[in-house]
């Protein structure tokens, strides 16, 4: 026999899609933790939504593929009228949550933004909710959105945690795809075979670049790359229910497989089984809409802010200490070409809060920038270190910390303290402190968007635990409706 025939024996499925599929169909979430912060989750990840519908560059993009089609049953898109087919309405959400970089976040060997899945979740559950009481069955509940955000959380996090995909040069926005398959072909009634059969679909597919993510390129697209994904992740659901056959070693196969095409031919590293520890665990953005890698960072600049505001132009410069990946993924020097380029400069996001005390999304537009050049002048006074144990803690487990400092010297030589934060108020291990602010973080984005009966509306389920998991998913969105 020849040397190069391939041997066509259909092969066992990966292992990796399997234990997908058996923690999605079997995997009874227990943990009080978990559903108390996927309330939180839900909600924060809604107000970043809301908040974004302000920017005309994020909403260009939503709405029906074609203007004016109408779809029966078809799934809502908060804070607006649309009415969408559950594909494209999945995309109009995740688009909505992810542009203002202001979402929940998952740091680890891959990053990433685990709550992004919300778009495919909430977009079919409406859907399943509106097309089930059209044929008098019951709808979807809010505990049923709440389940399935936690095992897409946990699906797209635990496959982070020791596999990084940035360093092939491959985007995070893969693993929302993958998570999203798995929960709504699951949603959809998929059998755990099924699951397999459509997370192989969704692995096939490869991944975008982070081409969009860096300089000289970065961009918009990187606002709207998730809803791309959660939406892809819905379609492959539907196809795979139509029949649509799977290929069990996507992964694993020679030459053709995701290991050997896309990941230098290395297999997935695991470190624990899947459960409901990266809700448990995420990491919310309270106060700013800035990378992750920057928030401490942004928290110390807002505590010089007093010591340093009316001596600018004595600044001499500027010390940043931080961590391996934050120096490797947002720290950049040069012109800033847009909004997207900026909110991924660490040094533009510090140079802001120290001259005006506060980081605001309008803060990267254009005409702000183009009338503060100041900003650029503090850019230039900065020398970005690394610390060798942020970088560490960085990856630990029992830490998971996310450190920067500041330091600031002056030309007559005096200096500011070193001011350091190495966990974000958004961390597990700042919850208690966090959670007053989330709560605001909400209002404050209902507020932008809604009269304040219908704030308040929102506000008391959301506050009852109880209540909202007996919600009806219909009922819920039907809140969100703008007539």
């Amino acid at each position: 026999m020849s040397a190069n025939v391939d041997i066509n024996v259909r092969p066992q499925p990966d292992q990796v899609l399997v234990d997908i599929a058996d923690y999605v169909t079997g995997y009874q979430v227990t943990s009080a933790e978990a559903y108390d912060t996927a309330r939180h989750c839900l909600m924060d990840t809604l107000g970043c939504g809301l908040l974004a519908l302000r920017f005309p560059e994020c909403t260009k993009h939503l709405g029906p593929i074609v203007p004016g089609t109408i779809v029966r049953h078809g799934a809502r898109v908060p804070g607006t009228s649309h009415e969408l087919d559950p594909v494209k309405a999945a995309w109009d959400i995740g688009c909505l949550v992810r542009w203002l970089d202001f979402n929940d976040t998952w740091l680890a060997a891959e990053w990433g933004h685990p709550s992004d899945n919300l778009g495919g979740i909430l977009a079919v559950a409406d859907y399943l909710s509106r097309d089930n009481l059209a044929k008098d069955k019951s709808p979807l509940l809010m505990q049923d959105v709440l389940t399935a955000m936690i095992k897409a959380h946990e699906i797209q996090g635990v496959i982070a945690l020791e596999n990084s995909f940035n360093r092939v040069g491959l985007d995070h926005v893969l693993l929302v795809r993958v998570a999203t398959t798995a929960v709504i072909t699951s949603m959809l009634g998929g059998s755990r075979d099924q699951i397999v059969d459509a997370l192989s679909q969704a692995w096939v597919d490869g991944s975008s670049l982070r081409t969009y993510r860096h300089a000289p390129n970065a961009g918009s697209r990187k606002s709207w790359a998730a809803g791309d994904a959660t939406s892809r992740g819905v379609r492959l659901a539907m196809i795979t229910l139509k029949g649509e056959m799977g290929l069990p070693s996507v992964l694993s196969v020679p030459t053709w497989g995701f290991y050997d095409v896309h990941f230098g031919g290395k297999s997935f590293n695991f470190s624990q089984d899947y459960g409901s520890y990266v809700m448990e665990n995420i990491l919310f953005k309270l106060s700013y809409p800035a990378e992750f890698h920057s928030q401490t960072a942004v928290e110390c600049a807002v505590q010089l802010n007093p010591q340093v505001k009316d001596r600018l132009d004595e600044i001499d410069k500027i010390v940043l200490t931080t961590h391996e990946s934050a120096i490797r993924i947002i720290s950049k020097v040069g012109p800033l070409a847009n909004p997207a380029d900026r909110d991924h400069c660490l040094q533009y996001m510090v140079a802001v809060p120290l001259i005006f005390g506060d980081l605001q999304a309008e803060h990267y537009e254009n005409d702000f920038h183009n009338a503060h050049p100041l900003i650029d002048k503090l850019r230039d006074k900065m020398e970005v270190l690394e610390d060798e144990r942020y970088s560490r803690e960085y990856l630990e487990a029992d830490k998971r910390s996310i450190a920067n400092a500041i330091q600031i010297y002056f030309k007559d030589g005096s200096h500011t303290d070193k001011v350091a934060v190495e966990y974000p108020i958004g961390h597990r291990r700042r919850r208690r402190e966090g959670i007053p602010v989330l709560k605001n973080k909400f209002l404050t984005s209902l507020r932008s968007r809604f009269p304040e009966g219908r704030c308040q509306q929102i506000m008391n389920i959301y506050l009852d635990a109880d209540n909202l998991a007996h919600t009806p998913v219909n009922e819920f969105m039907e809140l969100f409706v703008i007539n």
